[in-house]
């Protein structure tokens, strides 16, 4: 699977090592950046990540932030992207299973690397469940092009 991964100046360790752990399983890992302690603005991260997931060239992409919150935000601006902002293996199951995210965010100052490394783990095997899931994707994709639900 091909998996971009981009971070901020407070993800570049955990980004790291989630490229690594990718990549060692087989995963063809595109790291979008940054690669420095050096402040940056996350939005255009974000939006990189997005853009290669929504327009097909990625088949998912991983967001590190600090907490991962401006990060989730910036990334659902994207028309076809449904991020998922986790923290815990459970959030992870659900963000795949019930929403079908297509780009996990992460936060560094939240959970360690091991614990993101289990996170993506399984976000990454976790099925899309569909039925009255896929009803919802639906409405939110209907949401996304401005039509009114109901």
């Amino acid at each position: 699977m091909r998996i971009v991964i981009a971070a901020d100046h407070n993800g570049v360790a955990m980004k790291k090592r989630l490229a690594a752990w990718l990549a060692d399983r087989g995963h063809e890992v595109d790291d979008l950046g940054t690669h420095g302690g050096d402040v940056v603005d996350y939005p255009a991260l974000c939006a990189s990540v997005g853009e290669q997931v929504a327009g097909g060239s990625a088949e998912r992409g991983i967001v590190v932030g600090g907490t991962g919150g401006g990060e989730a935000i910036a990334c659902n601006k994207i028309r076809g992207i449904r991020a998922g902002l986790c923290h815990s293996e459970f959030l992870a199951e659900i963000s795949s299973a019930h929403n079908r995210s297509n780009v996990l965010v992460l936060g560094a100052k939240v959970i360690d690397e091991e614990a993101a490394v289990r996170i993506a783990e399984v976000w990454l095997i976790t099925p899309f469940k569909g039925g009255v899931h896929q009803r919802r994707l639906d409405q939110i994709e209907a949401l996304e092009r401005g039509e009114p639900l109901g």
